[in-house]
């Protein structure tokens, strides 16, 4: 009987224990991902990116 309530006393610390380490491990949320921004440039750099090859290709067909 004495062994029976050791380990009912063990089993409940270890519980308790698992409780607070879950809890704590909830408690750190990530932060959430910042809004995506535009300003823009991406979109002229394609632009220049296409003049370019477009400036290319008609250099190489006069030529």
């Amino acid at each position: 009987m004495a062994v029976a309530g050791a380990s009912f006393g063990m089993v409940a610390i270890v519980a308790v224990i698992f409780a607070i380490i879950l809890q704590v491990a909830q408690a750190q949320s990530p932060s959430p991902a910042p809004a995506p921004t535009s300003d823009g440039t991406s979109i002229d750099q394609g632009i220049a990116c296409a003049l370019m090859v477009l400036a290319l290709v008609l250099t190489y067909i006069i030529h």
